[in-house]
């Protein structure tokens, strides 16, 4: 088990997997489901949350119906590695609305961003006027979701 993991037994295993599936269930429903009366069922939960767990509650929305058809995924490497460097790009990726998810990486590229977009030309755009002229980016490729195949979904538990 990794060090930051904490200890689950089968019922907190079952609240995950229900609150995955449906994080607006009330706790009287969520007790049905998982075999607990609605006060050590809100009690779990709270353990869940408060031990971070439970990290937050979203709403996964569809970025098609949002008029977001596109999704690319960009590896980004950096010219250097250098503190201040860094902290710029991090800082200017963090004000782009387009960027979904950025992950700093091994390998030949620096980092992994997720990337959203209305079409390939509004694409176009935010690479050139945007990641381009970020602090400190040396070179990007860029690879678009023809298919989700698997997309994101529950954790495992």
């Amino acid at each position: 088990m990794a060090k930051d993991a904490i200890e689950l037994d089968a019922i907190d295993r079952r609240i995950l997997r229900a609150l995955q599936r449906d994080g607006r269930l009330p706790v009287v429903a969520l007790g049905e489901q998982v075999g607990l009366s609605p006060t050590p069922c809100q009690r779990r939960v709270k353990r869940l949350e408060e031990a971070g767990v439970i990290a937050r509650y979203t709403a996964v929305l569809d970025p098609r119906r949002l008029g977001l058809p596109l999704q690319a995924f960009v590896m980004v490497a950096l010219e250097s590695h250098a503190e201040e460097v860094v902290s710029r790009f991090h800082r200017a990726l963090a004000e782009r609305p387009e960027v979904l998810a950025a992950y700093a990486m091994s390998g030949e590229m620096d980092y992994l961003l997720h990337v959203l977009a209305a079409d390939f030309e509004a694409y176009a755009e935010f690479a050139l006027k945007a990641l381009l002229r970020m602090p400190g980016v040396k070179e990007t490729k860029s690879s678009f979701v023809l298919d989700a195949l698997k997309p994101p979904g529950d954790v495992p538990v």
